[in-house]
Parts: structure tokens; sequence; C-alpha cells
């Protein structure tokens, strides 16, 4: 089934530039950041790196990391963008690595990419080290049940968001500025659900909130959740053989 990404990989990266859009650049990365720097991580896998931004901050953190992605267009301007850096061709759901490889896991925005999200989470915690970590970053289910309508004026003319069949599991096609991508809609239960069922041990629950930027867009971003920040540890194997 088509995705759209390898038709809108190029516009997706002339939009995106090195600096990110305004969710990435003034509301995910500084929070995201935080809970990787000073802690020791020395080898990562960013999973669906796309065209290596985030891969290139993680290393200029200080931790060797590996991107990998399914589409070539991202991955071949990764490799001209960081000719030093690891960018492979790649998919969530079959993860060519070792048990046990990586310290940390990232998942920058690729959730809600993925068809098959049971065998991706499955393999993101088969990799991870134990007492790795599994950091993720996601839109948040209201903002993903509002894209049918989402920011409107009510009759009144007063701006609303609204959402709607917010259990119900379904495909969104979203378009702007020459990029039309498959994302999918999914209840946080399932996201939570599929992540306990790998016994991995929630750290950490963030909506992060703009810390910069236009301030008519930041206000949107304050009166509705648009990412959740997530941090998972796989238990070490002697607290896994204590349970």
């Amino acid at each position: 089934m088509p995705n759209g990404w390898t038709e809108s990989a190029s516009a997706w990266i002339a939009d995106m530039g090195e600096q990110g859009d305004f969710g990435r650049q003034f509301v995910l990365d500084a929070p995201m950041l935080e809970r990787i720097r000073g802690r020791g991580f020395t080898n990562a896998l960013d999973v669906g790196c796309g065209e290596g931004r985030f891969c290139r901050m993680l290393r200029q953190a200080g931790t060797r990391t590996i991107g990998i992605d399914p589409t070539e267009t991202f991955i071949r301007h990764a490799r001209e963008r960081d000719p030093d850096g690891d960018y492979r061709i790649g998919r969530a759901e079959r993860l060519d690595f070792s048990d046990g490889t990586f310290d940390l896991v990232v998942s920058y925005l690729t959730l809600i990419d993925i068809p098959d999200l049971a065998a991706a989470i499955s393999e993101m915690a088969r990799v991870l080290r134990p007492g790795g970590t599994l950091l993720i970053a996601n839109l948040t289910s209201f903002n993903t049940a509002g894209a049918d309508k989402g920011w409107h004026r009510d009759d009144k003319g007063e701006l609303r968001f609204s959402i709607g069949h917010y259990l119900e599991e379904r495909v969104l096609w979203m378009s702007w500025r020459g990029i039309r991508i498959r994302n999918w809609h999914r209840p946080l239960s399932t996201y939570m659900s599929l992540l306990l069922r790998q016994g991995l041990e929630l750290r950490h629950f963030a909506e992060p909130v703009p810390y910069g930027g236009d301030p008519a867009k930041a206000a949107r971003y304050r009166r509705v959740p648009h990412f959740l920040i997530m941090e998972w540890e796989k238990p070490s194997r002697a607290a896994a053989t204590a349970i």
C-alpha cells in the first residue's frame, strides 16, 4: 500500500530545511535532547530518521547514532549532508540488528507512519539492551483524532478544535505544500498497551509546550496538546528475573 513518502520526499526535505518545522524547532527538540544529554548513551538507533536531522543532533550530543528509513531519497540526502554519519535503508517492523544492540532507541514522530505498529514496537524493544531507553515523540491521539476537521470557526466565529471517532483506528492522508503522506490515528491506549506488553517501564511522560517561535502559532500548540514525549526503560536482566 503506497504511503506517499517516496513521492513527497523532496518536498519534505525542502520544507523541513535543517531547522525543522515549528513543532520540531520550538516544541520538541529541546525536551527531546534534554532526555539524552548527560545520560551516558554510547550508541543509538533513530528509527525512521527521514533526512537525518535528529541523527545529526544526537551525534552532536556525543552519541554514536545509526539512522534507518525505508525511503531511499531520505537516506541519500542524509548521507550527502553528513558523510561521516551512518544511514541505512531499513524498516521499523524488521530491524536488521542483534538483540540488545543499543543503549538508546529513538522514534521521533514516526509511530504515526507505521502500519504494523505491534511489530515495530516489538523490534524496538528487542534491539534495546537491558537497562536501555526507548525515547518516543509522537502526535497526540487528540491531534490525530481531529485531523478530519481540526481547527475551524464555530457559528459564532470562535476558533475551535474538534475531534471525532477517537477510539477508531484509521488511516489519514495529510497534505500541505506539495507533501501528501499517510499517517495513522490510534487511541493512546493502543500505544500504551503495546509498549507495556513488551515489559517496558514508563519513566517519563510529557505534553511539551512551545518555548519560542511565532506567538500566533505557539498559541494553538498551547490550546491543544499537539505532541507527547514518552521515555520507556527496558528492565535489567536481574530485575526481569526477579519479576
